[in-house]
This record gives structure tokens, sequence and C-alpha cells, in this order.
């Protein structure tokens, strides 16, 4: 975590509410949410630290000898270095991470944060007064192990849904209690039981515990054919725009073509589908009948694009290319 002037203070007053007695929070409105429905301010918490504890499912804790754990990978997308800190933060109380990669202190914010395991979504809420949390997102991965991602500037899941690992739950952000002033960084743990803070767990990323305190890692998540890219089309295009139809690029990838009411633009964005993370050669292109072909071409790790143009009343040509494949459709979707 890089610390702002007023970070180390912000958590100092949380920690001195060590024995207080928990009030219930009044309902918080969530912020910069995209398309998620939040759930209701926990209210079961220890108010000792940045992210206090939410309630735990209703379960027995198991030694962890008896349960199977789950294969975790780094919570971002395949071929990312990020630098973890367990040691940074007056909040921590065992092995707990912090996440940072860019160079400022803003740098990191907005980056693509995706579920280290799969699991089920079960807290997806921007904690409010309660705790130092933020914007979390909570997944359940069954054997009483569950991953808690912090801070988030935005929550893309809600609770309830399912998720696959490797597919975006949200984004780095720095949102926290009113008066925690801090950078933004992903702050992420792994927890295994209901005893807190004693089932807070070191962290395995690809098979591997993480070099507590500090260590930097390549993260391993998603890459190859099994993975998920975590964008989408309409990210890729921007606000107000809609998949009108798409094409397979064999198993490498995905040509899609949108098209945004608002403006009359059209956009093509190619997504890969295998050798996420590595730099390999995708095309996107868009042509509007009797203007000239505008093309994005490259060895890019996730997409190519986004390729726009109005088109209003016009036909298009579009089409990409990822791996081996090529797709070049016909003038059509005219008007």
């Amino acid at each position: 975590m890089r610390l702002t002037g007023v970070l180390t203070t912000g958590f100092a007053l949380l920690v001195g509410l060590a024995g207080a007695t928990a009030a219930a929070p009044g309902a918080v409105a969530a912020t910069k949410l995209t398309a998620v429905t939040a759930t209701a301010a926990v209210t079961d918490y220890d108010p000792e630290l940045e992210g206090a504890d939410p309630p735990n499912d209703p379960s027995v804790e198991l030694p962890p000898t008896t349960l199977a754990t789950p294969s975790f990978q780094m919570p971002f997308p395949c071929g990312q270095s990020w630098t973890g800190n367990s040691s940074a933060s007056s909040a921590h109380q065992s092995w707990e991470i912090d996440f940072n990669r860019g160079a400022t202190a803003d740098a990191d914010k907005g980056d693509t944060v995706v579920a280290a395991a799969a699991g089920t979504v079960v807290i997806s809420a921007h904690q409010g007064s309660t705790n130092g949390y933020g914007n979390l997102v909570k997944i359940d991965h069954g054997g009483g192990w569950s991953s808690y991602y912090a801070h988030l500037d935005t929550r893309s899941v809600s609770a309830g849904a399912t998720v696959s690992q490797g597919q975006k739950i949200g984004t780095v952000g720095n949102t926290s209690k009113p008066g925690n002033n801090i950078s933004p960084h992903l702050h992420y743990e792994v927890r295994l039981g209901t005893s807190y803070p004693s089932n807070i767990q070191k962290a395995v990323f690809n098979g591997t515990t993480f070099g507590y305190p500090v260590q930097t890692l390549t993260s391993k998540n998603g890459c190859g054919s099994g993975g998920t890219n975590p964008y989408t089309a309409q990210e890729v295009c921007g606000s107000g725009y809609s998949v009108i139809d798409s094409a397979a690029l064999g198993t490498a990838g995905t040509v899609y073509l949108l098209y945004n009411s608002s403006n009359g633009y059209n956009c093509v964005a190619t997504l890969k589908k295998t050798s996420l993370g590595t730099d390999t050669a995708t095309t996107a292109y868009l042509e509007v009948q009797g203007k000239t072909r505008v093309t994005d071409s490259g060895s890019y790790g996730y997409y190519a694009g986004p390729v726009r143009a109005a088109a209003a009343d016009k036909c298009v040509k579009w089409g990409g290319k990822a791996g081996s494949s090529t797709y070049d459709s016909p003038f059509e979707h005219c008007g």
C-alpha cells in the first residue's frame, strides 16, 4: 500500500476502537457501482481494524487439514505484475496483503480485479461507515474458504452471483470508512472458518505461498486456453454501446460489432480467448461504406480496438483476427 499523509492516522483511529460495542449502522447508499445491486450494510463486525469482520456464513470451523484448499491465483488478469505488502498497514492483523503496481499514488485506480478462485459472491456492498473496507466483494469458495477484495472503486458482480476463476469482479480503488484517506490499492485476504482473526490464512498463488512480508508476483490467473478474458466488448467500446453482432475467430477469440444509438457510431472490438495476458497478433477493423477503413492491429494481451466510426444510415463492413482465424463481413447492418 502506498500511504498518504493521513492514512496511518485514519487506521489508528480504527484500532483505537478496540473493545467498543458495535452499533448497527444505517444503510449507506453504494457509490460508483457498475450495474450491481448493493446488499445491506453488515452489522456484525469487529471494529478493531481497517476491514472489520463482516458476518461469516453460519458454519462449523474445521481444522484446515480436513478441508480441500481452493487453487487460488492472483486476483489480477494474466501477465500483470503486482507487489504485495502485508506489513505496510497498521490495520493488518495477520496475513492480509495490500497490492499495488504503479509508480504513482493513483496509478492503479480503475485497474481490473478478478476472482482468485471460483465461487459464489456472498457480499457485494459498500460498507459505509461500518468499517474500513469500503466497496467490498467477498467470495465463498466452499469448505469454509472465502476471499475478500476491499477498497474497490467499482463492483461488477452482485451478491448471489456465481463467478469463475479469473472473472472480473471490480476495479482497484480507495473507498473506505469516512475519514480514512487512503491511496488506491487492493486489500486482499483469504479466510478459513469463522474464528476471527485467527481464520485469516497465508495467501497461496499458483500453488506457492506468498513470500511475506513483501513480494512482487506475475499473475497466472486466466492464462492459457482455460482462462477468462476480464474485459467485455462493451467495456472496450465504452458507455452507450450495445453488441449487435459477433463472429467467432475459431477458439482464439471473438470479434464484436456494437452500435451507439445516441450518437450513430459503430464500434468493433476483438477479444482474445487464448494466450490471455501475452501479446499476440490481434486485429479489429471497421469500414463504413464510401469511407476509408479504420483498423487497429498489433500485439495485444486481451483485445484489439476499439475502432469507432459514424455510421448512421450507412452500411458497414467489419471484422478482425485472433490467432490464425480471421473474419470479414460483407457490407451489412445498413441504416
